[in-house]
């Protein structure tokens, strides 16, 4: 995978790439669309900005649509909808029927599913904790502000998936209405499983312990969306959702800890460091196959391990550009941040193979951003930001197996708010980052920005906005490649391109006859609005 390669490999790849499809390219006129590498048409984009979309979820949803976004990312934590929550003894209701759920705790998500509907945005509902007390395993511990998913009930939340299921089927009519509620085909189970704030305990001292839960949750939801007419011929339904790292060392990472995701996912499908099915007082120990019977069965009863519609990850890469490897940290290889993804692949890949199954399950990014400084200390400038999130969104376009790529925070959380997270395209009051904001709406990326004298380099970009306003005004819409000379105060277009690719994307080989800036220019939204500014030497 090109995402993890050392960035010298990755330039000799593209270069390669270049040299034997440029041919493709060349002679094309100025209006056609030629693409390098190829049309990623499958790559979808995903935005989460729960805040915003629980406080006005009609504007926050047409806000994401007027920026193109594909998926909206929903959770759903359980105890919000469950009756009585905090209850140690669970009420007596049928929990695999969505009327016995008081009414009240379905409005907002109703109100969501329906203005999503309208606006023709899909929906991706993330099913997980907090949990209920009365669907707790034994030996929480009280009063620690992490115990909010201690050793979940697998039947319980299968029931609770259920009614979910039921609820968004596109055939239920909640009481008292006259019409279904619109139909959800976007799911995924469970949020960081491997971090322990969400799934606990991790480990107990050696011994992995959350796969081995999550691994009955999965079984339980996929058993359950099943039965409510969610299936991956059908939707898409996904696993995993790991955070991109962990903490290594003796005794962690305990009950609420981060544990090391490839070291999560290992324990999951039961295989061991090399990658081979785990055996004897290792496999006892964490609830895996240790017979030739429960061998056979392994694939059968764990579907959801080898036919999700993929493996969710939110492959953060802090404050380094994105196919910059982090060294030198304890467990860094088995992080499953952006330029180790190329590890998680074959982790997955190895795990799967152990088992006897061919499977190369597909990667979604759910969570993805940069901070800026400001607001945080913590972050990159703006234009650096802006820079490695259109440098991300290239890379994971560039990769086949990738399907997805997503903004988490449309705003920044605020000076208030318990959170460091400042990886919003706004700020807290609502002004528009620089760079980030552009650079997201019109993403613009060249791999090779110093060469000869008019030569030509690759121009990678996105109208992301641009389908929708194609779709409403039935017009093609075309986006201009600008150039400024350097000395130069104005800019003049090279290349005008028509945008066919349904998710707005385009790539293609520009000659440029000096040195300069690069940009582009869209004017279909009814006024002109430019990506981020690329600076080039030749």
């Amino acid at each position: 995978m090109l995402t993890g390669l050392p960035g010298s490999r990755i330039a000799l790849r593209l270069c390669c790439a270049a040299t034997v499809l440029g041919a493709l390219v060349a002679g094309c006129g100025s209006t056609a669309l030629a693409p390098l590498h190829r049309t990623h048409s499958n790559l979808i984009s995903i935005f989460e900005d729960e805040h915003f979309l629980h406080t006005d979820p009609s504007k926050a949803l047409s806000t994401f649509k007027a920026l193109g976004v594909d998926e909206v990312r929903v959770f759903i934590p359980w105890a919000s909808f469950a009756p009585d929550p905090m209850a140690t003894t669970a009420p007596a209701f049928n929990a695999s029927d969505p009327a016995a759920y008081p009414a009240t705790n379905w409005i907002l998500l109703d109100e969501i599913v329906r203005d999503a509907a309208a606006d023709r945005i899909g929906i991706d509902l993330t099913i997980g904790g907090p949990i209920p007390t009365w669907a707790e395993g034994p030996g929480a511990p009280r009063g620690s502000p992490y115990d909010i998913g201690w050793m979940p009930s697998a039947s319980r939340f299968g029931q609770f998936v259920h009614a979910l299921g039921l609820r968004y089927s596109g055939r239920y009519i909640p009481p008292g209405e006259s019409r279904p509620l619109p139909r959800v085909d976007f799911w995924s189970i469970w949020n960081e499983p491997n971090y322990g704030h969400y799934l606990s305990p991790q480990a107990v001292g050696s011994v992995e312990v959350a796969p081995r839960v999550y691994r009955s949750l999965l079984d339980a939801a996929w058993t359950a969306l099943g039965a409510t007419g969610h299936n991956p011929q059908r939707d898409t339904i996904l696993i995993g959702e790991t955070a991109p790292r962990g903490v290594a060392g003796p005794g962690l990472p305990g009950d609420f800890g981060g544990m090391m995701p490839l070291r999560f996912i290992r324990a999951l499908y039961c295989v061991g460091a090399d990658l081979q099915r785990l055996q004897g007082k290792a496999a006892v120990q964490r609830r895996c196959p240790s017979t030739a019977a429960e061998d056979k069965r392994f694939v059968s009863d764990n579907p959801a391990l080898f036919k999700a519609s993929g493996f969710a990850d939110h492959p953060y890469p802090d404050a380094s550009a994105p196919n910059v490897r982090t060294v030198g940290v304890p467990g860094d290889s088995d992080y499953a941040d952006f330029a180790a993804l190329s590890s998680l692949e074959t982790t997955l890949d190895g795990a799967a193979a152990a088992w006897g199954q061919k499977v190369q399950l597909p990667i979604y990014s759910t969570e993805f951003g940069y901070r800026t400084d400001p607001p945080t200390a913590l972050g990159v400038p703006p234009k650096t930001a802006a820079l490695y999130l259109n440098q991300a969104e290239y890379l994971s376009w560039l990769n086949p197996r990738i399907r997805s790529y997503d903004q988490y925070l449309l705003f920044d959380p605020g000076p208030t708010a318990r959170s460091d997270f400042d990886t919003g395209l706004e700020s807290w009051i609502g002004t528009p980052k620089p760079y980030v904001y552009d650079a997201y709406r019109m993403p613009l990326y060249l791999p090779v920005t110093h060469d000869s004298r008019n030569a030509e380099l690759e121009v990678w970009g996105c109208v992301r906005p641009a389908p929708v306003v194609a779709a409403r005004t039935h017009t093609l819409q075309r986006v201009q490649i600008q150039f400024e000379p350097t000395g130069s105060s104005r800019y003049r277009t090279l290349r005008t391109l028509r945008l066919t690719d349904p998710h707005g994307y385009f790539d293609v080989l520009v000659r440029f006859p000096s040195s300069g800036q690069v940009r582009l220019r869209w004017a279909g939204s009814g006024r002109a609005l430019y990506s981020r500014v690329q600076a080039i030497s030749l």
